[in-house]
């Protein structure tokens, strides 16, 4: 008898579980076969939603990982001024310099003739690069409004005080006789290489924002229609709620 009433109290209590649906956590019978159905057909919305969320981040990591080096704004006072084509004439100038000063010194240190070429290759140099480090704080003063370490240029100045140092430590030692003619001309050589890595910086930059340039159109419509394909996805998430 009481095997009897069991059995009809769990018949009973039957309807009321299968009422309820299947769970939350997608298990039992139910939750498989939706999780099969969701494979086969994808629910429109969500996919709509996913690949707008997906396509949100990668924007989001390329801005981050290529902020702008100009403004439009910047940009226009960058080409017309007269100072960018002072600084376009003065870097090959200084290159050349350099590379003349180079020969010297190593002819120097390497046959012990040829001093005074060498110390008068690395005080022109010197002379060029105190020319070029004030027409660049002027340049840079026109074009984003700040006399040296702006934003885009930041670490390129702050090497720039490097080697614009080591320069200056070496006019000081022939001024003022620091040190034998071996010493001064290894002293050039290590401000020669601090130059050779902060030119490195800004070609680096300057093919940066000839990418940039060329670009912009396409930056444009990526953006424009990325963000009618977050509009389109909203909507579409939307009326399926509804």
């Amino acid at each position: 008898m009481t095997q009897t009433a069991r059995s009809v109290e769990s018949m009973g209590k039957t309807p009321t579980m299968r009422a309820s649906g299947p769970p939350r956590d997608g298990s039992g019978v139910g939750g498989m076969a939706l999780r099969m159905l969701e494979s086969v057909a994808p629910v429109p919305w969500q996919a709509a939603a996913g690949s707008t969320t997906c396509a949100h981040r990668q924007l989001q990591v390329a801005a981050q990982r290529s902020k702008p080096l100009y403004t439009p704004q910047q940009r226009a006072r960058r080409d017309s001024s007269r100072w960018t084509l002072v600084q376009g004439v003065l870097a090959p100038i200084q290159f050349v310099v350099f590379l003349v000063s180079v020969v010297l010194v190593l002819r120097y240190l390497a046959t012990g003739t040829g001093y005074g070429l060498a110390t008068a290759s690395v005080l022109a140099k010197t002379a060029i690069l105190y020319l070029i480090m004030v027409t660049g704080a002027i340049w840079e003063k026109v074009v984003f409004d700040k006399w040296l370490f702006a934003e885009a240029f930041f670490w390129e100045d702050v090497f720039s005080m490097l080697v614009l140092g080591l320069h200056t430590a070496y006019l000081a030692a022939v001024l003022f006789h620091v040190g034998s003619p071996q010493e001064q001309m290894a002293l050039a050589l290590a401000a020669y290489a601090t130059y050779v890595i902060n030119a490195g910086q800004f070609i680096w930059k300057l093919r940066m924002a000839r990418l940039e340039a060329r670009q912009p159109a396409a930056n444009t419509n990526f953006s424009a229609g990325f963000s009618e394909d977050r509009r389109q996805g909203a909507v579409s998430a939307m009326g399926a709620g509804r």
